[in-house]
């Protein structure tokens, strides 16, 4: 797994990315997926959950994993949930001790966030849809409206994707992007056709939110050059394997 080192001075915490190596699955989903809707077999996922679960400084309660749609729709965890209500979720929030909050994502970038003042985590999911939808925006908002969070008390990690040299767009992405009010010259640049940063452009928004640039780290890792060691949905296609990114504050006492 890959370990995040601007979360390791906080030993009541767990935050990771997941590669492709070490699990049971097979074909495109070798060997370490552990996305249960994406199409592997579901034995494989919950073994490949299983051995996640032990290999993290603390077994979760449970592995929180949403099913995303690309939308900027963020939850509140208050308890283990049912399936049903993950579906059409991008963003998750929890100040519950043991639940791991996790990504999925194979190309789109992941962000995890933490409030080491008010003990309050989060997990982004940041495609370019929810990009232009400021999920990570959101997201950050929706942890100060309900636990008194300020962006100069979180950090965030954000974690491998699709780099800008490898994320070729038509024109009608960039013009998203520049119709939401980004600063194109910062997040695009124009080679046969427009290619995107979407790890600048989230680390832009959190910076709106007032994290501070010391308290941000991009993992720096394109997903679709590194499709080795990394699911590249653009590499493998959508029937394949994803990475999986969590964060989990860890439950006192080990209880």
């Amino acid at each position: 797994m890959l370990e995040y080192g601007l979360m390791k001075p906080y030993p009541n915490i767990s935050c990771f990315s997941t590669t492709r190596h070490g699990g049971c699955s097979e074909g495109a989903y070798a060997s370490f997926n552990c996305t249960h809707y994406c199409g592997d077999l579901q034995e494989n996922v919950e073994q490949n959950k299983r051995l996640l679960s032990s290999l993290l400084a603390q077994p979760p309660r449970a592995l929180v994993i949403p099913r995303q749609t690309h939308s900027t729709n963020v939850r509140i965890v208050t308890s283990i949930p049912e399936r049903e209500e993950l579906e059409d979720v991008d963003a998750l929030v929890t100040r519950e001790q043991g639940l791991c909050l996790c990504i999925s994502t194979a190309d789109c970038i992941p962000v995890l966030l933490y409030d080491d003042k008010n003990q309050v985590i989060a997990a982004a999911h940041a495609g370019w849809r929810g990009t232009v939808g400021n999920i990570v925006g959101k997201t950050i908002v929706t942890m100060k409206k309900n636990y008194g969070t300020d962006g100069k008390d979180v950090m965030a990690c954000i974690g491998p994707g699709i780099s800008l040299e490898a994320f070729e767009v038509g024109d009608e992405v960039y013009a998203a992007f520049e119709e939401a009010g980004f600063d194109m010259n910062r997040i695009a640049r124009k080679y046969e056709k427009w290619h995107l940063d979407l790890w600048e452009a989230n680390r832009i928004q959190l910076l709106e939110q007032g994290v501070k640039p010391e308290r941000i780290e991009t993992a720096g890792l394109c997903t679709y050059n590194h499709y080795e060691d990394f699911f590249s949905a653009r590499r493998l296609g959508i029937h394949s394997g994803r990475i999986l990114s969590g964060i989990m504050l860890h439950q006192m006492n080990g209880k």
